[in-house]
């Protein structure tokens, strides 16, 4: 089965947020699956990051 993660799922995961079901983490890590986050998503990291309204604990460039 193929995933499109929508943004708070993936910053869930790559943060390991609890707020993440352990069966929504199952699926991502699921190796026989494809995982895709939009280049929407990507753009709204970005633009909370720069805006301050967002941190993460590595470079996002």
């Amino acid at each position: 089965m193929n995933y499109l993660l929508d943004t708070p799922t993936f910053l869930w995961f790559i943060n390991d947020d609890k707020q993440l079901s352990e069966k929504a983490v199952d699926a991502i890590v699921e190796r026989t699956s494809e995982k895709y986050v939009s280049i929407a998503s990507i753009w709204e990291i970005a633009i909370k990051l720069n805006i301050g309204k967002l941190e993460i604990d590595f470079p996002f460039n």
